[in-house]
């Protein structure tokens, strides 16, 4: 049983954004998954195979994309880029979740291949693990003419993604609403558009049809890229619970006010990010830091909280064993600090100041998969391995 242990930690981000802050300085790895926290003490109880020290610097979680737009394989015929996926685990993402892979050329739109790409992307991305990755692709594209049938087949295949409701040929919340309860039935975790219309054929959503739907996930309610009204966020955060997510490749004024909104609610647990991206935006990969600085330096939301937003709220929503530095959770881990020349001295000031902290190493699963972001600044401290 392989076990590496991290050691001489500066700060912990926990992803938990009830308790976001750890103070111990030791985590211990073991078959992938995080086995120990505490002081330095408890590595006398493994039989160590690898050292990290981190030098003091800042460990979070492995951070989690909860919207893009994936085809297949690392390639977006949307932008005509390659390795777009590998390039955002530089910028600290671990997990992507699809929203639907809206952008297949020629995507068949009748029950049978609407269900064929669903599967068929789902298990594509399963088997892809480039860098370390995890993709869950295959979210299903809501179209006239699906049965209740068909999503307990596509359930039985492994999918249980509903992609963005919305895209498809089914718009009106009433036309929605049975096919929602059918995926709940079979355990799918449904995300629904919000805001103007983003690709060709897709529809205007507002938060009356959101109510109506009663998704997992209201899609960026900040926009994809064109945002509700103000008063339909207040309606969103006042008449629901529903998580709502905000994304880089939205409207900047919107995700400002709704995290204001819940933060001063004690809300925060919320807000989930995502990138929205292949988009007519681009391909971001630094994309997730750069709404985790936003949201820290321009609406005054701590370090950490925004950390978790981006990590172990996003886990909580879609069930996943990731997203949080605690015991038996999945050993996905992102070592980052103050880039050179910040103004902070270390990754919590760096993001604090509006800076993209510099990412020193990426762990996946326990194993070590970036040893030097490509795109991001460079680190202030080193780390040392042996």
């Amino acid at each position: 049983m392989a076990v590496t242990v991290l050691i001489n930690i500066g700060h912990i981000m926990t992803g938990d954004i009830a308790q976001p802050n750890s103070s111990e300085n030791t985590i211990v790895i073991q078959d992938g998954v995080i086995a120990k926290i505490g002081s330095e003490t408890i590595i006398k109880d493994y039989q160590v195979d690898q050292v990290i020290d981190v030098g003091g610097m800042t460990v979070t979680p492995g951070l989690i994309d909860s919207h893009v737009h994936p085809v297949l394989g690392d390639y977006t015929p949307r932008q005509k880029t390659q390795d777009y996926l590998d390039s955002a685990v530089h910028g600290g993402v671990t997990t992507f979740i699809s929203a639907g892979e809206a952008h297949t050329p020629g995507r068949p739109k009748d029950p049978a291949g609407t269900k064929a790409l669903a599967i068929l992307a789902h298990k594509s991305f399963d088997n892809l693990r480039s860098a370390g990755l995890k993709v869950h692709g295959g979210a299903v594209i809501l179209e006239k003419g699906l049965k209740e049938a068909d999503f307990a087949e596509m359930a039985n295949e492994g999918v249980w993604l509903v992609g963005e409701v919305g895209l498809g040929s089914i718009k009106k919340p009433e036309e929605a609403r049975p096919m929602v309860e059918w995926a709940k039935k079979y355990r799918m975790k449904i995300a629904m558009h919000t805001g103007g219309t983003s690709i060709p054929g897709s529809s205007t959503v507002s938060a009356d049809d959101v109510i109506a739907v009663a998704p997992t996930v209201v899609s960026h309610v900040n926009g994809g890229p064109t945002a509700i009204r103000p008063e339909e966020v207040y309606k969103l955060i006042e008449k629901t619970e529903l998580p709502l997510e905000i994304v880089q490749c939205g409207n900047p004024k919107i995700a400002d006010l709704v995290v204001r909104l819940l933060a001063e609610k004690g809300k925060l647990d919320r807000v989930i990010l995502g990138n929205d991206a292949p988009s007519g935006s681009g391909v971001i990969p630094l994309g997730i830091l750069r709404t985790i600085c936003q949201l820290s330096s321009m609406s005054k939301i701590a370090p950490e909280k925004v950390i978790a937003m981006a990590t172990g709220n996003t886990a909580k929503v879609f069930g996943l064993e990731t997203g949080l530095i605690a015991e038996g959770k999945e050993a996905d881990l992102v070592v980052m600090d103050a880039p050179l020349g910040s103004v902070g001295k270390n990754a919590a000031e760096a993001i604090w100041a509006g800076d993209l902290p510099g990412i020193a190493m990426v762990i996946v699963d326990g194993v070590v998969r970036v040893s030097k972001s490509r795109n991001t600044p460079p680190t202030t401290g080193k780390y040392t391995m042996k």
